[in-house]
């Protein structure tokens, strides 16, 4: 659907229903859906076929949005001043209590923040009144799209709209720079050059890295079939257990769900984790590859 006010209204529409579309971006085409639900986040990844939970950038509409989210000290805020809105995403601690959905930081404390520069971006954005996660609009493993028809061959059938306005400006998905330790560290190198280095601390923080991230410190047994006498059991379909992460088998539900769970167990008195057995199928692909390496020995 070519870009325009109309476009803006049904791209608005779905996201508020919790189905993520397709829009253009200064940098790819992303896929955007509501940041503040995890179903709605999850649906991402069934039509991406993306096969980890890995951090997402959240798209918001200004600094002041930002830092609703975020926490931001001066140096942060005055690379947001100064770059957005633009090709720049800052990796940030994650405010106590910020509505973004786990299954966008992948359980982490930190959060992804960018604020677009392209008009449909930023009009979805007030038109929605909420933030968006968007990864770029591809199958996972494809060439990240620059034209509406890119994502058309990607994912074509996956998602209801696609919104077209053209070739994208940079055509290179953003610098990604994080700021949660002593000094800004480049986690992406970008359209934006700030005279940093990648970093090479091995950290999963933002998109484009690759080893595990987050995973509890308790030990971790998968296909549970029920729960041992240390173990707080994360239950799936008739397997209820101590918390489950979807009593009807859904899995999309499972996948909104899952970083909560872990997080909950970890919690718990139980001194090890046990999780029932998930389909390898769809969603369960990403979710059980995010168990596996949960409990993947350290």
């Amino acid at each position: 659907m070519a870009y325009g006010p109309e476009a803006i209204t049904e791209a608005a529409r779905l996201i508020r229903a919790g189905q993520p579309v397709a829009m253009p971006t200064e940098t790819v085409y992303g896929l955007a859906a509501d940041a503040t639900n995890g179903e709605a986040v999850a649906r991402i990844y069934e039509a991406k076929g993306r096969p980890s939970f890995n951090p997402l950038i959240v798209h918001v509409r200004d600094l002041a949005q930002a830092t609703e989210i975020a926490a931001f000290d001066d140096e942060a805020r005055a690379l947001a001043e100064r770059y957005w809105p633009g090709p720049l995403t800052l990796v940030l601690p994650l405010r106590d209590g910020a509505p973004i959905a786990s299954l966008v930081t992948a359980g982490l404390p930190s959060v992804a923040l960018r604020v677009p520069a392209h008009p449909a971006m930023q009009a979805l954005l007030a038109a929605t009144e909420r933030p968006l996660a968007a990864p770029s609009a591809n199958a996972s493993g494809r060439i990240s799209p620059t034209r509406a028809e890119h994502v058309l061959a990607s994912l074509g059938g996956r998602i209801r709209l696609i919104v077209d306005a053209g070739q994208t400006a940079h055509g290179l998905e953003s610098t990604i720079v994080a700021l949660t330790g002593d000094a800004p560290r480049l986690l992406r190198p970008g359209p934006l050059d700030l005279g940093l280095t990648v970093a090479a601390d091995g950290m999963i923080e933002a998109p484009g890295q690759l080893r595990s991230h987050y995973a509890p410190e308790k030990p971790v047994r998968l296909n549970a079939a029920d729960a041992r006498p240390d173990e707080w059991l994360i239950g799936f379909g008739a397997l209820t257990g101590n918390a489950t992460l979807s009593a009807s088998g859904d899995l999309v539900e499972a996948a909104a769900k899952l970083f909560e769970m872990l997080h909950e167990a970890e919690l718990s008195p139980a001194r090890r984790i046990a999780v029932a057995p998930i389909p390898e199928t769809g969603l369960g692909v990403a979710i059980n590859d995010r168990l596996r390496r949960a409990a993947a020995p350290r």
